[in-house]
């Protein structure tokens, strides 16, 4: 029985938004039914315990079992003493953190579809998600999708409050700064009491462990200021997360847990039972949300790591309210095909094999357009195409470099390329392996500060 999971954003309401589709495989079934008779529950009024003035004999003598389960825990050789430390350490760690936590609400002016498919009025659609403080100044850090409005692009929300935690007014924010393909944004409240910012501090998710404690905070289902616990299921999940230019996600490491996690969890923090934020609660794995539409806790969530909004956070506090994009090395794509909305850059893969091997191409790959004079690109010593040719719903830019690996995965998107650049900063190079000529060889390009302009 083969089965569709969906990888859902984390949004309540109308800005519930399908970030990608993760396909979970062949599923396997329980098709073995188990029944238990079970006595129908009796019900009656309480009634007084009499007084007993002579103690009850007993006569009957307790089996091993009846003893053993009066017996004390520590008797038993169980660790209850452990059991408890981690309880109170979450009580702890919620009661001190917890206050930093943000309840964010959104609204948006979107056309009205009637029954027969045509645009009526405007209406406003509503959304929920979460956030959480990252310095005394108050700004507020979440994901993109919570603050972009439907789908991630359009104007985004054109109103945004927030709420903190045991207060009944909501604030009005302002977006800092945003990034798409990270889907991250930076957010902050105007005029909120100083005395209410509470930032949580960040953790270092690179010295993660499976099997950590993992304690999520957040929104669920609009549920404000919720707390569900976990583990660290994987330090390492590759999956589609953000917005690229084409609207799919981009690639990108991931922290998996089993805390519950669902949709008005959005950029909520990930805590460690440091009380460190290692993550910020992006998108679940949802089976049921294939059918139903609204995804729902499997027990597989996800969020983005802290270290990679801790790299972006002084770039989205610069950004004037505009946003913040990956590194780029100055290229552009030499394969483009006819889509709805005009020319898409694809890869090789998009390629008939006879088309390929007509046009002396290789299986898969980026094909370079052009290389802009003066960026990373150029100064590495990539070729751009000398002549483009034209073919049934496209054209394609031939005489130059195709990247066919990045760090040594495999590149036959834009999103593969952007993938092996997200994480990158000022200074850090990226290996390319590009065919030319018909022949491998690699080529090393470094990012400089013209990069991430």
């Amino acid at each position: 029985m083969n089965a569709k999971g969906t990888a859902t954003a984390l949004l309540l309401g109308g800005l519930a938004v399908g970030l990608a589709g993760c396909d979970t495989g062949p599923q396997q079934t329980d098709t073995t039914q188990k029944t238990t008779q079970t006595a129908p529950a009796q019900t009656a009024p309480a009634q007084p315990t009499p007084t007993q003035t002579t103690p009850a004999k007993t006569t009957a003598t307790s089996s091993p079992d009846d003893q053993n389960a009066d017996a004390a825990p520590g008797a038993l050789g169980l660790e209850a003493g452990a059991r408890l430390q981690s309880e109170q350490n979450t009580i702890d760690v919620v009661r001190r953190f917890e206050p930093g936590l943000v309840f964010i609400t959104t609204e948006q002016q979107v056309a009205a579809q009637d029954p027969f498919g045509m645009m009526g009025d405007s209406q406003v659609q509503q959304g929920v998600g979460s956030g959480f403080f990252v310095n005394d100044a108050g700004d507020i850090l979440t994901n993109f999708h919570v603050v972009a409005g439907e789908g991630g692009g359009g104007g985004g929300a054109s109103r945004i409050s927030i709420r903190v935690m045991n207060q009944d007014r909501t604030v009005e924010a302002r977006v800092i700064g945003s990034a798409p393909q990270y889907d991250l944004a930076l957010i902050r409240a105007e005029g909120l009491d100083k005395a209410l910012i509470r930032p949580i501090p960040l953790g270092n998710s690179d010295d993660l462990k499976v099997g950590q404690k993992a304690i999520a905070m957040g929104a669920p289902f609009g549920l404000d200021f919720s707390v569900s616990e976990g583990i660290v299921s994987s330090t390492a999940r590759q999956i589609p997360i953000g917005f690229s230019g084409g609207g799919e996600g981009i690639t990108q490491k991931a922290i998996q847990t089993d805390a519950a996690i669902n949709p008005g969890n959005s950029g909520g923090p990930l805590l460690s039972s440091a009380g460190e934020v290692i993550g910020i609660n992006t998108q679940i794995l949802s089976p049921s949300g294939q059918s139903s539409g609204v995804g729902q806790s499997a027990g597989v969530g996800f969020a983005i790591p802290i270290n990679a909004a801790r790299n972006l956070l002084p770039r989205l506090q610069a950004a004037g309210g505009g946003q913040v994009n990956l590194p780029r090395i100055g290229i552009s794509v030499g394969l483009a095909v006819q889509g709805q909305q005009g020319y898409l850059p694809v890869g090789l893969g998009a390629l008939t094999s006879q088309s390929k091997q007509q046009l002396k191409l290789p299986d898969t790959g980026l094909v370079v357009g052009q290389v802009q004079p003066g960026t990373p690109a150029a100064q590495a010593g990539l070729r751009g195409g000398t002549r483009e040719q034209e073919f049934r719903g496209g054209v394609v830019s031939l005489g130059g470099d195709v990247i066919v690996k990045a760090d040594g995965q495999p590149v036959d998107a834009l999103e593969d390329l952007q993938a092996a650049l997200i994480n990158k900063t000022e200074g850090d190079t990226v290996s390319l392996t590009v065919v030319r000529g018909g022949q491998e060889r690699e080529v090393k390009v470094t990012l400089d500060a013209a990069a991430f302009k």
